[in-house]
């Protein structure tokens, strides 16, 4: 499978990152270069602690204070703030190999028997500031890295469980371990499969230098103040999914191209090649047809071919999910083989949509009902080897007898929204994007192609839908739909027709009626 990013710099401040496989959007996200990302280290002050939540609120310079429950605090945190204390005080080396740890505090203690209101702490973004709530925190510290994540104030080696192989898992083990550094835990990730020891050593040793750096921010330092923040999200996403199958990063702005550069000339020299400069006249995500795929893909309803779809609903509990058919139907008989198909197909494009708008809390989707028990254990496999590469946790429960399958997913930033609907040219109000009105006809055009005999099809429209279609005449859409269906499609434009009316007719000039 190839795998390309498209890097495109929106404005000064702004960066949009396309992720693409074989073609297709599967991730897409912004970096605003703002403050409070998840990794981000602050220190913050805590401003109150409430023990009925066993929880207390820091000020980390956002206007909402940030959230700490006692669960988030690290069984190190005793150990945590003393460093900072005599940091402070120019009695702490950044070195922890002399350095005593305390105690561990009682995971079922009390907050207000461990924090003191007023005093200053230590803390990393968990979670980022969504909706009317601050940032989530926790001062159970990280510094995360290609192969490994460092962890201050343990002693635990531990390898990803995504990594399925025993003996692989052995080995990573004894090499961490035989490296190091004292006073650190060790997390390998997945990444990490395969590499040698001078991989991991330099990795870790690239984290103990972020230590280093936050060790001296925090010097004399009063919250609320960032210390140490986290790699950009174009870096960060390199540093999550490079891999093999990467053939292409396209750059379209010259000094983040030589930033991207530098930075996969340090984690994968061989790769540096595949960073390439884009200098066209179109912007990038146009060239690369990401424009059309994002409002195709951000929409309430989400186009699967064939007819099918689905509809999204955002409500204040949860994210609904309802996998419609269309006018994709067999024989009775069938029905059952036809339901399935159409559910093994939502599966993939819903955990496309969950990447891609990064929806995260309770997911629930209403697939269509399949009687046989052994259908509903394909759908469930489907659906687990389709999220299986989602870098954010989550949980998936085995559809009801209803067909509802409940999925639970880490939100840690707010959800991809992305306006498709337009305003409406012929009057007051807002439409669905022209462009989404295309994918649509195209749909229908295949369902009848596959339903009906009839050697012409008239598609009567509105004049500027009319002319977009058929514009171009040797590689226009009307041209390419004609050959595609083996149809005689003529386009009719309708001067009375609203903007994004059409119908379809045939040469008895009756209408095509859709359910």
């Amino acid at each position: 499978m190839s795998t390309e990013l498209v890097i495109n710099s929106r404005t000064a401040d702004s960066v949009a990152v396309a992720l693409l496989k074989e073609g297709r959007l599967s991730e897409l996200h912004y970096d605003n270069s703002d403050e409070f990302a998840v990794g981000d280290i602050y220190m913050g002050k805590i401003k109150k602690i409430v023990p009925g939540l066993n929880a207390a609120f820091v000020d980390v310079g956002y206007e909402k204070d940030a959230f700490l429950h006692y669960h988030d605090l690290g069984p190190q945190i005793k150990s945590l703030n003393k460093f900072t204390r005599k940091t402070q005080t120019g009695k702490q080396r950044w070195s922890l190999t002399d350095f005593e740890a305390e105690a561990d505090i009682d995971k079922n203690g009390s907050i207000d028997k461990v924090l003191r209101e007023g005093h200053n702490i230590l803390v990393q973004i968990a979670k980022e500031p969504i909706s009317t709530k601050g940032p989530r925190i926790t001062s159970e510290l990280s510094i995360a890295g290609r192969y490994v994540v460092l962890v201050p104030f343990s002693k635990r080696v531990s390898v990803s469980s995504k990594l399925r192989d025993k003996d692989e898992k052995d080995r990573l083990r004894r090499l961490v371990k035989s490296i190091r550094p004292k006073g650190f835990g060790v997390i390998v990730r997945t990444a990490a499969q395969d590499c040698q020891v001078a991989d991991l050593d330099s990795d870790i040793q690239e984290l103990v230098e972020k230590w280093k750096q936050l060790h001296r921010g925090i010097q004399r330092v009063r919250g609320p103040k960032r210390i140490l923040r986290e790699i950009n999200r174009v870096s960060a996403l390199l540093r999550d999914v490079l891999n093999d199958s990467f053939n292409s990063i396209v750059v379209d702005d010259l000094d983040l191209f030589n930033e991207v550069k530098d930075y996969m000339r340090s984690i994968e020299p061989e790769k540096e090649k595949i960073v390439k400069y884009y200098q066209g006249r179109v912007p990038a995500f146009e060239h690369y047809g990401i424009e059309r795929q994002i409002k195709s893909a951000f929409g309430r309803s989400v186009s699967m071919g064939k007819g099918a779809y689905l509809i999204i609903e955002h409500t204040e509990a949860m994210h609904v999910i309802d996998v419609n058919s269309g006018n994709r139907t067999n024989s009775s008989e069938n029905q059952e083989a036809n339901a399935l198909a159409v559910n093994l197909s939502a599966a993939e494009e819903i955990a496309r949509q969950l990447r891609l708008r990064d929806m995260g809390g309770i997911v629930v989707v209403d697939f269509i009902d399949m009687h046989k028990s052994e259908n509903r254990k394909k759908l469930y496999e489907k659906l687990k080897e389709e999220m299986a590469t989602d870098r954010a946790k989550h949980k998936i429960l085995p559809p009801s007898r209803f067909g509802l399958v409940e999925i639970t997913r880490q939100r840690v930033r707010p959800e991809m929204a992305i306006q498709t609907r337009e305003e409406n040219p012929d009057g007051n109000g807002e439409v669905e994007a022209p462009i989404l009105i295309v994918d649509e006809i195209e749909n229908k055009l295949e369902l009848i192609a596959k339903q009906e005999k009839d050697k012409n099809i008239y598609l009567h429209l509105h004049p500027f839908i009319a002319a977009y279609i058929t514009k171009g005449l040797f590689n226009s859409m009307r041209r390419k739909w004609s050959k595609k269906f083996k149809r005689n499609l003529k386009v009719i434009p309708r001067d009375s027709f609203k903007f994004l009316e059409y119908h379809f007719f045939n040469d008895k000039d009756e209408k095509f009626e859709f359910n």
